[in-house]
């Protein structure tokens, strides 16, 4: 690692100030995206802000209408989450199944989601829910938060706060996981929402998108029958070592079965 300054931030609003005041500073949650590009001398800030003890990024509350977790919730607590299990069981059932259990114990949902990798598994759920991502500024909607491949709407020295996700009336997440790593080589998440069926897909391609042919044709008959025959184009998907473009868009349609299975 390159030499670096460390600060602990006490609130919120200390740690912006403390963003603003540095050369090139980095904001530290639970490490799993920032330890490894430090290491790897991919990033060289000049300061490194903790996150870790901000009591505002913490907790979960559930209301008649929505689910509100904090930013620095790890995935482990909110898989363990007797609220969050009860109303929205597919966002719980999504976290228990993230990487392995040290990156669950460590990983936060706004570190993960402010990261945005492409197979990451929690903008799937963000959008699927239609949630809303409360930030230090601002409300985003999670198709407006999510802009392309590592990249969000924040803007420097803006935090995630809070996401808040509407309950469902019932949503599932299903995944073909990378052996090593558990990355979604694709996960698709359905969910019956007040406005309707969404479909959204993470690990296929630059970043999280719905489907609105299977949306529609769900909205008409919440059956796998009803989107078996709906082919998803390659042409923008990912190709790696892991798949290939054309097994991805095979992937969706499979994992879109399953998670009508699991809803089911």
């Amino acid at each position: 690692m390159y030499a670096f300054d460390y600060q602990r931030a006490k609130s919120v609003a200390d740690a912006a100030a403390a963003f603003e005041k540095a050369d090139d500073a980095a904001f530290l949650a639970g490490g799993q995206t920032l330890i490894p590009t430090l290491k790897q001398r991919l990033r060289q800030p000049s300061v490194v802000i903790d996150l870790g003890t901000l009591t505002e990024l913490k907790g979960i509350s559930v209301t008649q209408e929505a689910v509100i977790i904090g930013a620095g919730m790890t995935h482990a607590e909110v898989a363990a989450s007797p609220e969050v299990a009860k109303a929205i069981p597919g966002l719980a059932d999504l976290a228990a199944h993230i990487g392995d259990p040290q990156v669950r114990n460590r990983g936060t949902l706004g570190g993960s989601i402010a990261n945005n990798d492409p197979a990451a598994d929690y903008p799937g759920a963000v959008v699927a829910l239609g949630a809303t991502v409360h930030t230090s500024t601002r409300e985003l909607s999670g198709e407006d938060f999510f802009t392309g491949m590592f990249e969000t709407a924040l803007a420097p020295g803006e935090l995630v706060v809070k996401v808040s996700f509407p309950i469902p009336r019932r949503a599932a997440y299903a995944k073909f996981r990378n052996p090593a790593s558990r990355y979604a080589i694709v996960g698709v998440m359905i969910a019956e929402t007040a406005s309707g069926i969404r479909v959204a897909v993470t690990g296929a391609g630059p970043g999280v998108f719905r489907v609105p042919e299977m949306e529609g044709a769900l909205s008409q008959n919440f059956s796998i029958a009803a989107i078996r025959n709906i082919r998803i184009p390659a042409d923008d998907l990912n190709a790696d070592i892991h798949a290939t473009a054309e097994y991805r868009a095979h992937l969706i349609g499979v994992m879109a079965e399953r998670a009508i299975s699991a809803i089911a």
